[in-house]
């Protein structure tokens, strides 16, 4: 009988964890995207877009599909649907593995500041003076920027935000990043502050690099905190979970 792998993904991890499961005999693998976006990259194996209709709809899905193991590969900030996971694999009685990237560490020369909600770092960006921020904290999160209106934001996501407020202006931007690139962009902007989400990885680190070099302090949001399913940071702890689950009879051997 085929087993089934179900990724919720989205991330660079999720890719390279479908990649890697792709193609193995006696296995299936699915990988779940959130459909933010209007033309997502194709994960290796199949693949399926939109929600689950909430704890009880993914449980239900789950149990329909015969899913063997679940892997919540989402954003470090996505916490509904990490939660969502939580909930729907206790329901089916599906084994749980989260794959959340390691955070980012400061090194000689970083300026960073950490905040625990986007108003903590407003206040924080306003005692440093900064009146022109680059801003990569998600476009959902684009409301929170009206409430520093002494601030020029340059936001910059994948997808345009549904609406900006007076202070915010919008580039487009899908990583990953060269630190030359990120340095000239800041540059040219006449940036002089940071604001960002402690997602981690290597594809975003660029932008923190290049503000290092150009003595630019850094807000980043912290991460939130963690749920109590397994947990992994990277890829082949996670291939090894999963060949442990298989060992036990859930999943095929690698």
């Amino acid at each position: 009988m085929t087993r089934h792998v179900l990724i919720l993904g989205g991330t660079e991890e999720a890719y390279a964890l479908a990649e890697a499961l792709a193609g193995r005999g006696g296995l299936r693998v699915v990988t779940s995207l959130a459909g933010r976006t209007a033309s997502p990259r194709r994960p290796a194996g199949d693949f399926r877009v939109g929600g689950f209709g909430g704890p009880g709809g993914m449980a239900a899905w789950l149990r329909a599909e015969d899913v063997a193991a679940l892997v919540d590969a989402t954003h470090p900030f996505a916490e509904a649907i990490s939660a969502e996971a939580r909930a729907a694999a206790g329901l089916a009685g599906v084994p749980l593995l989260r794959l959340e990237r390691p955070a980012w560490e400061a090194g000689p020369g970083d300026d960073w500041r950490e905040a625990a909600d986007p108003g903590e770092a407003l206040a924080l960006l306003d005692g440093l003076g900064a009146r022109r921020v680059l801003a990569v904290i998600g476009r959902r999160e684009v409301g929170a920027l009206a409430g520093a209106p002494g601030i020029a934001f340059l936001l910059r996501s994948v997808e345009p935000p549904e609406a900006l407020p007076p202070n915010v202006r919008w580039v487009q931007g899908r990583g990953p990043f060269a630190v030359a690139g990120e340095a000239a962009l800041l540059q040219a902007e006449r940036i002089n502050a940071l604001f960002c989400r402690a997602s981690g990885g290597a594809g975003g680190r660029a932008k923190l690099d290049a503000a290092r070099d150009l003595g630019l302090p850094v807000v980043m949001l912290r991460r939130p905190a963690a749920g109590m399913a397994p947990s992994v940071g990277t890829v082949d702890a996670a291939l090894a979970w999963l060949a442990r689950a298989g060992s036990s009879g859930t999943m095929p051997r690698r």
